[in-house]
């Protein structure tokens, strides 16, 4: 009944004559589900609706396309069917009443079948009163002729101009400025939404068809909710399907808005906290490790402002964030995209709304929040985990990496530094080491410096590593001694460490104690028939890694170091050219 008051009061809105009532109001309607230019297509349409359906009808309209439709229906009575057809998901959302003024020759049912008769109107206590002194029946009232149309087009205000454009822009014909000025762009629109229709594409709208575009528009407007809202806590105005999402709970900078179904299908999250460019920035990398952020997609970020977009077959999300006035805001907008929702409708309406108001951001005391909450600002979103996570180290000018072969095995991504992509250019099975490419140009802070010379057994090294992975923002150095220049069973390209290292500590420099490289520590053995003794590491050898990586035209520095550092130099150099290494899945 909605979309019948709507079609009702926009026709009005439109100037159409007063008058009695026509048999356009109280006579048969049809709901139109589709229409195509092909009368072969056409018909195999209108047979698969009918295995649903038993009162399909196909009309050929002026312009030649076939319009499928079910009916007839008594007019009073046609809205509730559309709108309980659409809750059920049985036709299409585009779906509308038409009067079938422009309905002309039928192709279905096939000639020699049944026409369904028209579904009576619900029985009135006036209806013996009526057989008896019927009422007038006035003929349909024909459709406008394209001299007529201009001219009652000429008759509308800047706002019922402005309102077509914004009905053609929400169905996809216009997508340029909301002026109300019908030029070229506009008749385009008004065009291809006529072909679309069934309507004989003229480029000018008649008084019926402006009625039953708005009427549409604002029925699905309805349908979805769509209100501006302010959120007066975050200072943000923005349009939200209200109809499908309700507020849920403040969690700073976020505020959250779930699916009043309560399902995942669809979710929007504002975001609101003070700060200045660096802050916009580390938002723009803290929502990519996000697990609603899938990792393919386009994103772009720019001085004051950015755009994410990650797709998967599982979520999708779109986010957008702005810096003003010392101010950080924007919205996060996720959906599943096997859901039948109109997603083409939610995210414009929220792009083309969202707007800063006032001067204030989200109050982080608002809720109470623990330690952990208040350090990560992600209360509520869960963070992306990479599966693997262990070191490496900057071999040249050009940022390539040094790490453990086993590190990179089988990782569907992997990032340096959280942040930054690469590639493996060399795994080397027999050296057990790995060489990763940036995907974008890098400048390390510093590059290995190798000590080629012979070993001094029993010398004191270190190896600098991601000992605890992404938990401390720089590596830790853990202190040993070198045992052998060769494997346990005299293997060469070996070197055994008196070092107690961890799983993070895998592919991270083995230094001296003047901060010149020695060789790469290897992964702990995962052989569950030999377990060796606490403290007992390995490393691949300088002269090892030399040959391997000259195969990839890289020549390693040596080193010219003399006298040992204090060993919080020798972490700060060590912690310059070391990388945090992430195997994703």
């Amino acid at each position: 009944m909605l979309r019948l008051a709507l079609a009702v009061l926009t026709l009005g809105l439109f100037l159409l004559p007063p008058g009695p009532a026509s048999a356009q109001e109280a006579g048969e309607v049809y709901l139109q589900i589709e229409a195509k230019p092909d009368l072969a297509q056409a018909r195999d349409r209108a047979e698969a609706w009918t295995a649903l359906f038993d009162n399909v009808q196909g009309f050929v309209v002026p312009s030649g396309w076939h319009v499928i439709a079910l009916g007839p229906f008594d007019r009073a009575d046609a809205a509730l069917r559309l709108d309980s057809l659409k809750r059920e998901n049985l036709v299409p959302r585009d779906s509308f009443v038409s009067d079938g003024s422009n309905y002309r020759a039928r192709f279905w049912p096939p000639e020699g079948s049944v026409t369904p008769a028209p579904e009576p109107a619900p029985d009135t206590t006036a209806a013996d009163a009526a057989a008896a002194d019927p009422a007038p029946q006035n003929p349909a009232l024909p459709d406008e002729s394209v001299e007529e149309a201009r001219a009652s087009e000429s008759l509308l205000t800047q706002q019922e101009r402005e309102l077509i454009q914004t009905a053609l822009k929400w169905f996809g014909f216009y997508d340029s400025t909301i002026d109300g000025a019908f030029g070229r762009g506009t008749r385009a629109s008004m065009q291809g939404w006529q072909e679309a229709n069934g309507f004989e594409p003229t480029g000018i709208l008649t008084t019926l068809q402006r009625g039953t575009l708005v009427a549409n528009y604002q029925a699905e407007q309805a349908a979805l909710g769509l209100d501006t809202i302010t959120e007066a806590e975050a200072g943000i105005e923005v349009t939200l399907p209200t109809a499908l999402l309700a507020f849920d709970h403040y969690e700073p900078p976020f505020v959250h808005f779930t699916a009043k179904d309560g399902s995942d299908d669809l979710r929007i999250t504002l975001i609101s906290l003070p700060g200045d460019q660096a802050a916009l920035y580390a938002l723009y990398d803290t929502l990519q490790t996000l697990t609603i952020m899938p990792t393919t997609g386009p994103r772009e970020r720019g001085e004051r402002s950015f755009t994410l977009r990650g797709e998967s077959a599982t979520v999708v999300s779109q986010a957008y964030a702005e810096l003003s006035r010392g101010l950080v805001k924007g919205w996060i907008v996720t959906w599943n995209p096997a859901a039948d929702l109109p997603i083409d409708r939610i995210l414009p309406a929220v792009e083309a709304s969202f707007r800063p108001v006032g001067d204030r951001a989200l109050d982080p005391g608002i809720v109470p929040m623990d330690d952990a909450t208040k350090a990560g600002l992600l209360a509520g979103l869960e963070v992306r985990k990479p599966r693997l996570s262990a070191s490496g180290f900057f071999v040249d000018a050009e940022g390539r990496v040094l790490t453990s072969a086993a590190t990179v095995a089988q990782c569907a991504r992997i990032t340096l530094d959280t942040t930054t992509e690469a590639r493996v250019a060399l795994s080397d099975p027999a050296t057990g080491i790995a060489l990763l490419t940036p995907a974008t140009p890098v400048s390390p802070p510093a590059t290995a410096e190798f000590q080629l010379a012979p070993d001094r057994i029993g010398a004191e090294i270190a190896v600098a590593g991601y000992s605890y992975g992404e938990a401390l923002p720089a590596p830790v150095l853990t202190f040993g001694t070198l045992e052998a220049g060769q494997g346990l069973q005299g293997e060469q390209g070996l070197k055994r460490l008196a070092l107690t290292a961890l799983p993070g500590d895998a592919g991270g420099p083995v230094v001296d104690n003047t901060g010149a490289v020695l060789g790469l520590l290897l992964p702990a053995s995962d052989d569950p028939a030999r377990i060796l003794p606490d403290g007992v590491s390995f490393a691949a050898t300088g002269p090892a890694i030399a040959a391997a990586l000259a195969t990839q035209g890289v020549t390693l520095a040596q080193s010219a170091r003399r006298g040992a550092l204090p060993p919080e130099d020798l972490a700060r150099q060590t912690a310059r050219m070391t990388v945090l290494v992430s195997c994703w899945d």
